[in-house]
């Protein structure tokens, strides 16, 4: 029995390093994150952030099983910390996807847009948020300004 604790709080802790929370690092001045895939005496490199002083995410690298480049995204932030832009890369390290975002004066994201690799707008998404600030709905439209779907967000309180 003392040996399957043992064995759960060690999975538990190792999953959890995986996965750092700004302040940490922030804290510990961390700029780089590398994930390895360890198979006997093989290593292959399975990940790879980095990331500002801030402790805002810059770049995510994934390789594939067999450690070739796999994709890449990068990010790009406002002075409130607020993702701005995102832009997708394939294996080849060329554009996929561009993603802009905007947000209002409280800090509520309003909108997406996503480009493809020419710059043309593929879809826009628009949020509205209710008196609580608590995100309502999510309109998402197609190239053509057309829109495609709804989703509603209903909060109960009771």
């Amino acid at each position: 029995m003392k040996k399957l604790l043992l064995l759960c709080a060690l999975l538990s802790m190792t999953g959890a390093g995986f996965a750092q929370k700004k302040k940490d690092l922030k804290k510990n001045s961390i700029r780089t994150v590398t994930v390895l895939d360890v198979a006997g005496s093989k290593t292959i490199t399975d990940s790879k952030s980095t990331y500002d002083a801030k402790g805002q995410l810059l770049e995510e690298i994934n390789y594939d099983k067999d450690g070739t480049l796999k994709s890449t995204k990068k990010y790009k932030y406002n002075k409130d910390g607020e993702t701005i832009e995102e832009t997708h890369y394939d294996e080849e390290n060329s554009l996929k996807v561009r993603q802009v975002m905007m947000y209002n004066a409280l800090g509520e994201k309003v909108e997406e847009l996503e480009y493809d690799k020419d710059a043309v707008l593929m879809k826009r998404i628009s949020y509205t948020y209710d008196k609580r600030g608590l995100r309502s709905e999510k309109k998402t439209y197609d190239s053509n300004k057309m829109l495609v779907s709804t989703k509603k967000t209903i909060y109960d309180t009771k």
